[in-house]
């Protein structure tokens, strides 16, 4: 099996997941880093092993090796870095959301096709452990979707990462968080969102985004999702699924899944691992290898980013 040669660019918060993750993936090498800055990519490089340290993307795509790249880079860059690297040859998975509007994602799926290139975007919730557990009973016709109700919370009110270091980007409940739930609604209530509809409270002075956001979807099916999320929320962070459907209730929490009753679900033996961005990285590997469309291809993941430009054209 060849080794596949990956360069990943963004070595923050999630840029190091993607490291972990793919330390265990067997035939799988990450052999340069792009960052921000060259002295901390340097660090990071040495510490994984990684040959290469850059801080111009470009550099990483012209090594002849290369194949395929992830992009944990901030949200305003991903539709141009990832048209970048398929202009020069590379498969690429982008870190979610594929783009901050509907023209840039479109342009990203136009150039997929025209390439036939592995282009997949890090829908993270279709492969969790706990959600993939729901989506096999649907399949399965033992469970048919009703209701999702999602609360996406965290206490932030500067602009830092996930490890509490200084962002230089402002991050979005629209265009990064509420794709988490608007695509993970779609894929397992099975249809097309057909009515979305958004509030969102007042913009922060100097953050300039909104701190908190109510939206409600429809599915053709005729399922319902209630998302509410929130950056003033001071109590337990993260994304709390409730489904409701019409054999039972269950409550996913991060990788944990409960009845509605609160008794714990055992889903450690779904998959090869517990670790959903493991799971990502080996559907991204498998696709390059297998020559094929990986689940959260850009062109699954579209319809998602047309319903969050309608609410954003709600919200002004």
């Amino acid at each position: 099996m060849k080794t596949l040669k990956v360069a990943l660019a963004g070595a923050g918060a999630f840029g190091l997941k993607h490291l972990d993750a793919i330390r265990v993936i067997d035939g799988v090498e990450v052999v340069s880093l792009v960052g921000r800055e060259l002295g901390k990519t340097r660090e990071v490089a040495q510490r994984h092993g990684i040959a290469h340290a850059t801080t111009e993307l470009a550099a990483s795509l012209a090594l002849p090796e290369i194949d395929a790249v992830i992009l944990c880079t901030p949200t305003p860059m991903h539709a141009a870095q990832a048209q970048a690297c398929l202009a020069a040859g590379k498969h690429v998975q982008v870190e979610i959301p594929l783009a901050d509007s509907l023209a840039d994602a479109e342009a990203v799926a136009a150039l997929q096709r025209r390439t036939g290139l592995v282009a997949m975007c890090g829908h993270t919730r279709r492969f969790n452990p706990s959600h993939q557990w729901v989506h096999r009973r649907i399949a399965a016709g033992e469970f048919a979707l009703q209701q999702m109700d999602v609360q996406t919370y965290f206490f932030r009110r500067s602009n830092i990462n996930a490890l509490g270091q200084p962002r230089s980007w402002t991050d979005h409940l629209l265009w990064h968080h509420a794709a988490h739930t608007v695509d993970l609604f779609a894929w397992q209530a099975g249809g097309e969102i057909v009515a979305a509809h958004a509030l969102q409270g007042p913009v922060h002075p100097v953050l300039g985004i909104a701190m908190d956001m109510s939206i409600q979807l429809k599915s053709s099916t005729g399922a319902l999702c209630t998302l509410s999320l929130s950056f003033n929320n001071d109590g337990p962070l993260g994304s709390f699924f409730r489904y409701i459907g019409d054999s039972g209730t269950y409550l996913a929490r991060y990788d944990d899944l409960f009845d509605g009753k609160e008794t714990p679900i055992d889903v450690s033996r779904v998959d090869v691992s517990m670790n959903g961005i493991e799971l990502q990285d080996r559907e991204f590997f498998a696709a390059i290898r297998e020559g094929r469309e990986p689940n959260a291809g850009v062109a699954s993941v579209l319809p998602c980013y047309r319903v969050l430009a309608a609410l954003q054209a709600q919200l002004g």
